[in-house]
């Protein structure tokens, strides 16, 4: 245990560069299969493989009723906007023809 905190306080190298598939502008969001699937290399006293499973689990559940619900505010928005348009239009239509 004071070796592991030893080490763990020790710790003061450069942070490493991000790798190259990890894009901050244009990445596709993550769907939630990918964080179910996703697989970690385990290494000699590692984390323990069935917790970090289960917590993907849960973010992937997160994540797929966060997306369902993107998807009915977005489909919201079209509606609500295509309803002011055509409200507006009639709205000059009308003021056009009582002159």
């Amino acid at each position: 245990m004071r070796n592991l905190l030893g080490r763990l306080t020790r710790r003061h190298h450069a942070p490493q560069p991000a790798p190259a598939d990890t894009r901050p502008l244009n990445r596709t969001p993550l769907r939630p299969w990918q964080v179910r699937d996703r697989c970690f290399n385990v290494r000699r006293r590692g984390v323990d493989p069935v917790e970090i499973r289960a917590f993907l689990h849960r973010v992937a559940d997160e994540l797929a009723v966060a997306q369902t619900a993107l998807a009915a505010v977005q489909e919201e928005n079209v509606r609500i906007k295509n309803a002011l348009r055509a409200w507006q239009s009639a709205q000059a239509a009308s003021h056009r023809y009582h002159r």
